[in-house]
């Protein structure tokens, strides 16, 4: 890195939750930090997410914890239901606390990515339109070329991108082993209809389907169609392709398949996902490290990739601001993370087939359980169960406080 008393230039790709958070813990460290994001403009779309545990204590940190909470979905539990919308299994917020099934904290991707931009104001510069075409990693920095023809020197390079970041692709090729989960999950937006309600509303058709539809902040609903299979190419789907195989999928499903998949053929928000994790021996070399789900996405499945995206950035930051050296830096932050993104990928195979079961009888047994789960005596050991995985986080504090 620089020598000591400059101002060390970071430069971010990717305006992710994951990114916004580093820019704004580099900058209160004094570093000078750029974030170059391909879209046009700032992307607000998205599902709902969670943030627990851990990732709460780092939105204090940045006294963001208030507006995180002020701009959630209104989600107040998630209801398991049968073809005819009759309760099976509900556990509620208020029952499970603030890290069960639904998070206290849950808010859309795009809402929450929003917060912590506006949070980092003028102090970081947000360039849209552009991103990295090449890197010349040197023995004292990084020659960044982007595809605008722009040319930098930067200090440290972060990819802060997605589960199919590009970046790592070109920095990284070919080091990336997927853990594939067998799911393929479409998103989308679907206009508010009169059954929808605070919960979340969980369907599951057999055949290794289930169609959720959650509740947000903005009048509208958001659906999710999930199947459970082995990928077959499904992720070189054009986006007709994706509406074709969603529609065929789920055009017997029942209970509300015919309205969800009306709305699917029109919207032009779906974001179609065959689930994948992000494997890596390594996530640095030279000036340039990765981080978020470029680095180690867990899969919606996990429940915890905003939360480790949060503490990942929060952590990186942390190392960068203590050490001198930015090797030391970059080894520990791989240390500190690597044992809770770990946990956070053992997602067993078999947890996707219970939610989707393929027969009919799968589908009873998954009822049983679930009433079962939801009996007053087990409903409290259930809560435990989940957000031990999230409240397990040893968080530094690396002193630098909110100003």
């Amino acid at each position: 890195m620089s020598a000591p008393g400059i101002r060390r230039r970071v430069l971010i790709t990717g305006a992710s939750i994951a990114g916004t958070t580093l820019a704004w813990w580099l900058e209160r460290a004094g570093f000078d930090v750029t974030v170059v994001e391909r879209a046009p403009e700032f992307r607000d779309g998205g599902q709902n997410i969670d943030v627990r545990g851990a990732g709460r204590t780092v939105l204090q940190k940045m006294g963001l914890e208030a507006a995180v909470a002020a701009s959630g979905t209104g989600e107040t539990g998630i209801r398991f239901v049968d073809a005819n919308n009759e309760t099976v299994a509900t556990f509620d917020v208020d029952e499970m606390g603030a890290d069960g099934p639904t998070a206290e904290l849950e808010i859309l991707r795009g809402d929450l990515a929003r917060l912590l931009f506006e949070a980092c104001g003028d102090r970081v510069e947000f360039r849209f339109g552009d991103r990295i075409a090449a890197v010349d990693d040197g023995p004292d920095d990084a020659d960044v070329t982007f595809d605008s023809g722009r040319r930098e020197r930067f200090d440290l390079v972060v990819v802060a991108e997605g589960v199919g970041s590009s970046t790592r692709e070109l920095l990284f090729a070919g080091e990336n082993d997927p853990r594939f989960l067998d799911v393929i999950m479409g998103y989308f937006t679907l206009a508010k209809g009169p059954t929808d309600e605070d919960h979340c509303r969980i369907f599951t058709a057999g055949e290794g389907r289930s169609i959720w539809l959650r509740p947000d902040n903005h009048g509208t609903t958001r659906a999710i169609l999930v199947v459970q299979k082995a990928p077959e190419g499904e992720d070189d789907l054009s986006p007709e392709a994706q509406k074709a195989f969603l529609t065929t999928r789920f055009a017997d499903a029942g209970w509300e398949a015919e309205r969800v998949l009306q709305g699917l053929s029109t919207t032009d928000d779906l974001y179609f996902d065959v689930l994948r994790q992000v494997r890596l021996d390594h996530w640095s070399r030279g000036h340039v490290v990765l981080t978020g789900d470029a680095a180690w996405c867990a899969t919606p499945i996990a429940g915890i990739g905003a939360t480790l995206a949060i503490i990942g950035a929060y952590v990186l930051a942390g190392e960068l601001a203590t050490k001198a050296e930015l090797g030391s830096a970059l080894r520990a932050y791989e240390d500190r993370m690597r044992p809770d993104v770990e946990k956070g990928q053992n997602v067993p195979k078999a947890g996707p087939k219970f939610l989707q079961p393929q027969t009919r009888f799968g589908v009873a047994l998954q009822h049983a359980v679930l009433k079962v789960a939801a009996l007053p005596g087990i409903k409290p050991m259930l809560a435990k169960v989940i957000a031990s995985r999230s409240d397990d986080v040893d968080l530094p504090d690396y002193g630098v406080e909110r100003g």
